[in-house]
């Protein structure tokens, strides 16, 4: 077995290193030894970009260096494929025209793609729509649902016969005439798993339902607007699709354009499948992100080393551009409009662990504040060393057809907020601009359970034992879904690009409350908006199994039962849970917590009132383990029978006490396993692998 160095790596780290990026032989066995072998071949392979060997071997030292002290890294198909004739881009828009020689051209562009490990973005709404009468064959269209469908199908194909899954997003206007099939299609919550779909909402839109008015609906197929449409209506049916499932989000394509510094070139229509990279059809972009956590300093203005910053910041950028001219791409029309506009995307990640560093709330003033300081700092800087690249290596060619004109840039844009779901994990640090979304959690793997404890909080419980925690430690289900868009707002000022964030939800917040979220997002200049209720997945598939059967009727309780009752640790006390049963199945469930408020008793009530109105409906008592099995809480603790998270988890933990323990399995419809650990993923729109970062939607 091969010894690998860690060299300062997290032992997550290096498990996610020696799965997805170490080089191995034909017979499986790692070639790299330690991290530095992979950075040092990627950082080699990115400058060999530079004109002579003495800049190739300057270049190479200073990308080594910030890979290798985790300031800055890479998107993963860069980390993947440098060096090895891959493809070394992330983000892809194709192009969808109206004819079966162009669709089907696409479906085949989209599985190359797809092998290469990118994610593709298509916009649907140049598709004639469902019945419009087609001349060649004296039939009907199918519209632009069926053909995403047909791309969906596509995807599953190339996902089982490879290691890494096809991302889409799928893209309609607002004004096409299929648009209603479109936002609902997904509630069933089984279509387009392969997929998200957002709608691409313009400002006529947004100004009749502002005045409660009417909109056009323009037919792509007759090339004119058709009918008249309520705009309350169409955004009721978004918004209600949007509640149960967390789609469709909402793409502000006017503002995309109006801000697009290559608008001559064409309107842009789509972006990459997590929203936050616009594109023209067939031009890819290659992302990567700093650390900004690493860069706090007490000592320094603001706890935090601007200069050492902006020198990082320099070497990202050149490194990014250099990936343009080293990459492998999967066609020659995505090579030439690549290369022809040079667009990259440097983001940040660590925010959340910066923000708990300098002991700031997440969704205070004080984080916006210091958001929009740093997110100005790094625009300036990344402009000025494209700038610089401009004058040392040439414009990029469609300089002239851009905003840009008559000055010397090398890109025609540089900043991006995008997922970082696996290089942070390398790097140790939070995701993206996101919040912490949990300080401890347990990471359910093929062969046990991992501990996870986030340093920061562990470090501060250690010096404060017994002491409440400050106000500024914050999960992403305890901030207000106007905090989670005021900090993408706040970003989305000085990015060029666009900015992907999820806007959680809790599972209550309704459906008023999901349109004031789309709302605010415009409001507050966003280019769009994806929001995901929690748990709104599994409770779709609960609407669709109930559609399929009889409605259920609670059987008479008899007078006598006999009963068992047992105790189990809470973080919140001692819980009491009292089975009873009948013909020896479990019949009905009681649940009592001493001393820890009425609010807290009267959920523990309220969860036995509703296992026991499931189980006296004849649900098998293993489905309602499998939904209270693993539900986190604010106040987890170990006992002698393990981890108890909540309380629905003890009450489970309770049940399979006495039927015996409950697997999750390939039956399990309410929970997803990463395709790389088996760990369980958590419950959002867009999951992260807590266990090895591997991210569904990249």
């Amino acid at each position: 077995m091969v010894q690998i160095k860690d060299e300062g790596f997290s032992p997550n780290a290096i498990k996610i290193l020696k799965a997805r990026y170490f080089m191995k032989n034909e017979k499986g066995e790692l070639l790299d030894k330690k991290p530095s072998d992979l950075f040092l071949r990627v950082a080699e392979y990115i400058a060999s970009a530079e004109k002579t060997p003495a800049e190739r071997k300057k270049w190479a030292e200073k990308f080594f260096q910030v890979m290798m002290a985790r300031d800055f890294l890479p998107n993963s198909p860069t980390l993947t494929g440098a060096g090895r004739d891959m493809c070394l881009s992330a983000c892809f828009v194709l192009p969808i025209e109206d004819s079966m020689e162009s669709i089907f051209e696409t479906v085949k562009n989209a599985a190359l793609v797809h092998k290469e490990g990118g994610g593709t973005g298509f916009d649907f709404s140049q598709l004639r729509p469902k019945g419009s009468f087609v001349h060649k064959t004296q039939g009907v269209a199918s519209g632009p649902v069926s053909f995403l469908k047909v791309i969906d199908c596509a995807t599953e194909a190339v996902k089982q016969g490879g290691t890494r899954r096809g991302a889409n997003i799928g893209i309609l206007r607002v004004d096409h005439p299929d648009i209603e099939e479109f936002v609902t299609m997904k509630r069933d919550g089984r279509t387009l798993n392969n997929f998200n779909i957002s709608v691409a909402i313009t400002d006529e839109f947004m100004q009749a339902l502002k005045h409660d008015g009417y909109y056009w609906i323009y037919n792509p197929y007759l090339k004119k607007k058709t009918v008249r449409k309520k705009a309350r209506e169409i955004f009721k049916l978004i918004v209600e699709s949007a509640w149960a499932t967390g789609d469709p989000g909402l793409i502000f394509i006017d503002r995309i354009n109006q801000l697009n510094p290559t608008r001559e070139l064409g309107p842009i229509t789509a972006t990459n499948p997590c929203g936050e990279q616009p594109l023209h059809p067939y031009e890819s972009c290659n992302l990567g992100s700093i650390n900004v956590s690493n860069f706090y300093d007490p000592k320094k203005p603001d706890e935090f080393d601007w200069e050492r910053f902006a020198s990082v910041i320099e070497i990202a950028v050149r490194f990014l551009d250099n990936v343009i001219d080293v990459n492998k791409y999967p066609l020659p029309q995505i090579a030439e409009m690549t290369r022809a506009n040079r667009r990259i995307g440097l983001g940040v990640m660590g925010w959340a662990d910066l923000l708990l560093k300098k002991k700031l709330r997440y969704d205070s003033a004080e984080a916006l504040e210091f958001a929009e300081k740093l997110a100005s700092f790094m625009r300036e800087k990344a402009d000025l060393e494209s700038e610089k690249l401009g004058e040392l290596k040439g414009s990029f060619p469609n300089i002239n057809k851009s905003i840009y004109r008559g000055k010397n840039r090398r890109n025609a844009t540089v900043l991006t907020i995008a997922p970082t779901g696996t290089i942070s994990r390398i790097a140790g640090c939070s995701s993206s601009i996101e919040p912490i979304f949990a300080f401890e959690f347990v990471s359910k793997i093929l062969d046990g359970e991992l501990r996870d404890v986030h340093p920061i909080y562990e470090a501060w419980k250690k010096e404060h034992p017994n002491e409440p925690l400050p106000d500024y430690f914050v999960t992403a289900h305890e901030i207000p879904y106007e905090g989670h868009i005021r900090m993408q707002a706040a970003f989305q000022k000085y990015v060029d690009n666009s900015v992907s964030k999820t806007i959680n939800m809790p599972n209550k917040a309704t459906v008023e409350e999901v349109e004031k979220a789309f709302l605010l997002a415009y409001e507050l200049g966003t280019k769009g908006i994806t929001i995901y209720r929690d748990g709104s997945k599994a409770e779709q598939v609960l609407y669709a199994a109930a559609a399929a059967k009889p409605k259920l009727i609670p059987r008479e309780r008899p007078i006598s039962l006999p009963s068992i009752t047992d105790k189990i640790k809470t973080g919140l006390g001692n819980l009491y849970v009292t089975i009873t049963f009948l013909n020896d199945k479990p019949f009905e469930v009681f649940a009592s917590i001493g001393k820890s408020g009425y609010s807290t008793m009267a959920d523990a009530e309220a969860i036995g009132r509703l296992i026991s109105l499931a189980l006296r409906s004849g649900v098998d008592p293993k489905e309602v383990i499998l939904q209270l099995k693993g539900i986190g809480g604010s106040e987890p603790v170990f006992t002698e029978g393990g981890l108890v998270q909540s309380i629905p988890d003890a009450v489970a933990k309770v049940l399979e006490r006495h039927l015996g323990e409950v697997k999750e399995n390939n039956r399990d419809l309410l929970k997803d396993t990463c395709p790389v650990c088996g760990a369980v993923l958590p419950d959002d729109k867009c999951p992260v692998c807590a266990n090895c970062g591997w991210n569904k939607c990249s």
